[in-house]
């Protein structure tokens, strides 16, 4: 449908009539770009550019270079390129954003994707903070970076001359005009071997006469996307591929950057070709998985190359791993991934061989990847007689054209009619109280686990004849389980909320020896002692009065005197003649909560204690200091063993005094399983809650990242957590972070945010730090 430039009249009028000129020039070339939203965007974003007042050859600019942008990589581009410019007014002059405007087709036709455009504003905006002066002359020479840099080159390359160039003007624009020699040296530093968007046509081309059809790809940069880094992937049938490929050396030679491409396209574009219904990763393990994939790699290149014979030799030269080079996970999945696809490959190992012998007998049934899931799972259960452990964040595959294998995987999505139909209410398990005659006549199923339908309980406990002091549950029954608690989990990548996704169960936990607890108030007594003097500070200090009120509860009488002095001199009196005493009381609740996974039982750098001991120490002195303050307080622990079993200890409940009871259980306390904090941080949140506090405070104590084994992405629990984290934000729930890993600064800001987190890089100092903090916090 034409869209008349009169339509806009309203909107045009607001403009100058040589910019309505300039717009009537180019609103036929406009019309053919945009749709009327986008044209709409494009005439509000002149207007807006000629409300800066920064002269009409800025509008002329947006006017005639827009439309080109947006035919590059889209008109959602257009909204981001004009808030762009106006943040760019007030920190540089008009002909710099002039520039930029000119510039940005240049860029949006290298990047080639809207995602790093974005990425390149942003750039943009920040080296404009660092080095001003050097942001018109790298646009000006835009086009020649372009042609030999990727974004995040780039990148690197203008942030290193702003920093070795702070002070210094001259040199500053000598780098940033590419006349330096040094400016040059780094160029040279920063240049890849071979850029996407020089390559793009003829890989598409390539793939094109492969499979008669059209393939959909994007450019990706790890500088940018840190998630993906420089690794090909498939998502909502587009392959994104490395903006950039060195080339890449094997065997004394060296493999062109276009080769590199050429494989990584045929293997993701195989994906897509031949697999025709995804696999289910439900009831999968992490290292069944990796298995799965490996052999699903393997099944749609073979495919490939039974129709395209050629490129079995472009994938055979990028796998050089050799069966003595090391006995990892991740060794002998790259070792088998080598010799599913070349029969030449020599490899003795007994698990090697059988794979390739379950591969070769499923060589008539590869149309379905079925056979992937069969050999994968067989080759994972025959593995554990190794006794190898698989970490699934280094045990990786090697091959550097094979990409993450996100495209074959289903995950067990929301039903959204089913959940209607059931109210949005999680499965619950039944919990029948019976008789002792009903019990006995029943018949007990012994494979029956924790997640039966229906369990039956004795209505009274049962003692056995022999014994009259233990019932037979303390004697051979299993610790009492609570009922399930069912929380939702953010799924970052549809974003979307998985509602029940994640069930926690509280267990009892067990009493341990409480001459322990004892042992650690003696060994820490000098640092109580200097606590004592700050806990004395943090005590209510009775009634405060507030003066400066224009209404309070009575009369400040030298508040009045002075109004009335400033009556008698004719000047205008202070209205705030009033005060109000207040009642100074502390008014805050506290859950400490405790991460217990398996890697608290590690031992501290050049001591003989684990972390979970400096836990337990630090939580006592924590919990001596509340308990003299008189803040009511909880301290819970977790750990977890998938979605499906996460434990949560309550040590110390709010309402519980802090006696032996709780102590003798901190005593107990052992780190297992591993780190699904977003469901245990929900599960904290509930309880907190449920207290009448102004304000509450969740402190968790970590000594790692977020993580599970039923969990291969680590930025899933990451978001998770965060949103959780943002979840508590809005009840009124202040989560801090006492982060125990020296790597954290990579990933606990964006959990927790800026100012929420402290990581302790001497861990041997926690015990006295951790109460210092809370003073901190509830001050």
């Amino acid at each position: 449908m034409a869209i008349n430039f009169e339509d806009y009249q309203e909107l045009l009028d607001t403009l100058s009539p040589d910019v309505q000129e300039s717009l009537r020039a180019a609103w036929l070339e406009a019309g053919k770009v945009f749709s009327a939203r986008g044209l709409d965007n494009y005439l509000k974003g002149a207007a807006a550019l000629q409300s800066l007042g920064k002269g009409e050859e800025l509008v002329a600019t947006w006017i005639d270079h827009v439309p080109l942008v947006a035919k590059e990589i889209g008109e959602d581009a257009v909204p981001d390129l004009v808030q762009s410019a106006l943040a760019l007014a007030s920190k540089t002059s008009g002909s710099v954003i002039e520039l930029v405007l000119s510039t940005a087709p240049t860029a949006a036709n290298r990047l080639g994707d809207e995602a790093l455009f974005r990425a390149y504003l942003q750039f943009l905006a920040q080296l404009l903070a660092q080095a001003p002066r050097g942001v018109r002359p790298m646009l000006e020479n835009l086009e020649t970076l372009f042609s030999q840099l990727t974004l995040g080159g780039l990148r690197r390359w203008a942030l290193w001359g702003a920093h070795a160039h702070r002070t210094n003007y001259p040199e500053q624009a000598s780098y940033f005009s590419l006349q330096s020699r040094e400016s040059q040296a780094m160029l040279q530093k920063e240049r890849k071997g071979t850029l996407f968007i020089d390559v793009q046509r003829r890989i598409n081309m390539y793939l094109r006469a492969l499979w008669a059809r059209d393939f959909f790809m994007k450019p990706t940069s790890g500088d940018f996307e840190s998630r993906e880094g420089y690794r090909p992937y498939v998502e909502g049938y587009f392959i994104h591929l490395p903006d950039a490929y060195d080339d890449y050396a094997i065997g004394g030679h060296k493999l062109p950057g276009l080769e590199m491409y050429r494989a990584a396209a045929a293997h993701s574009a195989a994906h897509i070709v031949y697999t025709r219904e995804p696999i289910s990763a439900e009831a999968l393990n992490p290292w069944q998985m990796a298995v799965i994939g490996v052999i699903e790699d393997a099944r749609v290149e073979t495919l490939a190359v039974n129709k395209f014979p050629g490129l079995k030799k472009l994938w055979v030269q990028l796998h050089a791993i050799e069966a003595k080079q090391g006995n990892t996970a991740g060794d002998y999945l790259n070792r088998l991934a080598r010799a599913l696809l070349d029969e030449s490959y020599a490899d003795n190992d007994p698990w090697i061989a059988q794979g390739r012998v379950l591969f070769k007998q499923a060589a008539d049934r590869l149309d379905s990847n079925q056979v992937s899931w069969d050999i994968g799972v067989q080759l994972a259960h025959e593995f554990r007689g190794k006794r190898i452990a698989f970490n699934p964040r280094s045990d990786v595959l090697t091959a550097p054209y094979r990409d993450d294998n996100r495209y074959f995987w289903e995950f067990e999505e929301f039903d959204f009619d089913k959940a209607m139909a059931a109210g949005y209410e999680a499965p619950k398990q039944v919990r029948k109280h019976v008789s002792l005659m009903e019990f006995a006549n029943e018949l007990d199923v012994e494979t029956a686990g924790d997640d039966a339908e229906e369990i039956w309980v004795l209505g009274t406990e049962l003692f056995p004849y022999e014994d009259m002091g233990k019932s037979f549950n303390e004697l051979e029954g299993r610790e009492p389980v609570s009922e399930p608690y069912h929380y939702p989990e953010w799924d970052y990548q549809i974003q979307l909320e998985r509602p029940a996704w994640a069930t926690v169960l509280e267990k009892r936990p067990k009493a341990g020896d409480l001459q322990l607890i004892d042992d650690i108030a003696a060994q820490h007594k000098r640092t109580i002692g200097r606590l004592k003097f700050l806990l004395d500070a943090l005590q209510p200090q009775g009634v405060t009065r507030i003066r400066k009120l224009e209404d309070g509860d009575e009369l400040d009488v030298n508040a009045a005197i002075r109004a009335m002095i400033d009556m008698r001199m004719g000047q205008q009196p202070d209205p705030r003649i009033m005060m109000r005493s207040v009642r100074k009381v502390r008014d805050i609740s506290v859950m400490v909560l405790l991460d217990l996974s398996e890697s608290t039982n590690e031992k501290v750098s050049g001591q003989d204690y684990s972390v979970l001991d400096l836990q337990r120490q630090a939580t006592v002195l924590l919990a001596d200091a509340i308990h003299k303050i008189g803040d009511p307080f909880a301290i819970h622990g977790f750990c977890s063993d998938g979605r499906h079993n996460v434990e949560y200890f309550r040590y110390k409940d709010f309402d519980q005094p802090y006696n032996e009871a709780p102590k003798a259980r901190l005593s107990g306390m052992r780190g297992q399983l591993s780190t699904r904090m977003g469901a245990a941080i929900r599960h904290a949140g509930h309880y907190l809650k449920l207290q009448k506090s102004a304000k509450k405070l969740l402190l968790v104590i970590t000594d790692g990242e977020p993580a599970d084994i039923d969990v291969r992405d680590p930025q899933y629990l990451r978001y998770d957590t965060k949103k959780a984290v943002e979840e508590m934000a809005r009840s009124g729930i202040t989560t801090y972070c006492m982060s125990l890993d020296p790597r954290a600064d990579q990933y606990v800001s964006r959990i927790f945010g800026a100012r929420n987190y402290m990581v302790v890089d001497h861990v041997e100092r926690l015990p006295e730090k951790l109460p210092l903090l809370y003073a901190g916090l509830t001050r």
